[in-house]
């Protein structure tokens, strides 16, 4: 076990949040997986078939699936893995191989040591952007940054007092203007607003239009030219929102607004309310854009900046712990 010093609780508790926040996932995987383990002794052609398929129910995605599958025939081969014990130690390193491919710092927020960063937070509707928002702004505060939130979703009745009460919970000021107004407009406001009042970080939310592509297309831009003007190299970051719980519709709301903006990164929220927390893998095989923050439950802090190890760890808990335990007889 780890040395009890902060870092080490605090280690603890963020991979028990994963452990949680994937439980309704891992009750439905693991146990399918434990089955498996429990009916194949040996690994065979027939065991493959029966893992592919419940990854493919876990939402994990078919290039994603056919990719690990690869992997794991040759792991098998290479070390001669004849019976299925230790098998998930196997399949859970070779998911998160898959996840990183090569990439470092995948999660990293790029926050700019000097002035303004300015943050766009893009998604459709009823994805839990607004509360992302807040909690990420709480997150933020948390680490000593000053930071203000731009009313950009001037679209949606109640969007712009939904932020305002996340603004004044978690004590970030709100730069808004009236309900259909430009969002272009408000995004000047709030520019010029967070400079004036030194802010560290500028959060913008937006309208989450997917019905008409060309209009949201056109209006992403506008809000990106004003901000590209008044901050050069800004925005630093354009978070999708998408909703976990949406499964494969969320690969396809992310396909979407990847043609429309330059995505650089995704927060997928409700992880903890799905049983198909597979899709992570599958957005980031599929698109090739990280997901940088997972909502793991309903508490200010159950945002969490991503990490593939105690995601994996997360789906694998129970078997990995079982496994761990048969090796230490």
């Amino acid at each position: 076990m780890l040395g009890s010093t902060p870092e080490a609780e605090e280690t603890v508790s963020i991979t028990n949040k994963f452990k949680e926040g994937l439980s309704k996932t891992r009750n439905q995987f693991t146990s399918k997986v434990n089955d498996l383990v429990a009916k194949y002794r040996k690994v065979d052609e027939d065991f493959f078939e029966e893992l592919e398929e419940i990854l493919l129910q876990a939402d994990v995605g078919f290039e994603t699936v056919v990719e690990l599958m690869d992997k794991l025939r040759f792991e098998v081969q290479r070390k001669n893995i004849k019976d299925t014990a230790g098998i998930q130690s196997v399949i859970s390193e070779k998911l998160v191989e898959i996840y990183e491919a090569g990439d470092e710092d995948l999660t990293e927020l790029h926050i700019e040591e000097e002035g303004l960063t300015v943050i766009l937070f893009v998604g459709v509707n009823g994805v839990g952007k607004t509360t992302t928002i807040g909690k990420l702004a709480h997150r933020l505060n948390g680490e000593g940054k000053k930071v203000m939130l731009a009313a950009g979703d001037t679209f949606r009745a109640g969007a712009i007092d939904q932020l305002q009460v996340w603004g004044d919970r978690v004590g970030a000021e709100v730069i808004k203007q009236a309900e259909g107004s430009d969002p272009a407009a408000v995004m000047y406001d709030a520019i010029r607003a967070a400079k004036n009042r030194k802010a560290d970080v500028l959060i913008c939310d937006t309208a989450g239009r997917l019905q008409n592509k060309v209009n949201l297309m056109n209006e992403l831009e506008k809000i990106h030219r004003v901000i590209t003007r008044e901050v050069p190299n800004a925005p630093h970051e354009v978070l999708l929102a998408l909703d976990a719980t949406t499964g494969q519709n969320a690969l396809v709301q992310a396909q979407t607004f990847k043609e429309v903006t330059n995505v650089t990164g995704i927060v997928l929220t409700k992880l903890d309310g799905t049983a198909k927390g597979g899709i992570v893998l599958a957005i980031r095989n599929k698109l090739h854009i990280p997901v940088k923050f997972v909502g793991l439950g309903e508490q200010m802090d159950d945002l969490q900046p991503f990490d593939a190890e105690k995601y994996v760890y997360g789906l694998f808990a129970e078997g990995l712990e079982l496994e761990e335990t048969s090796e230490d007889k």
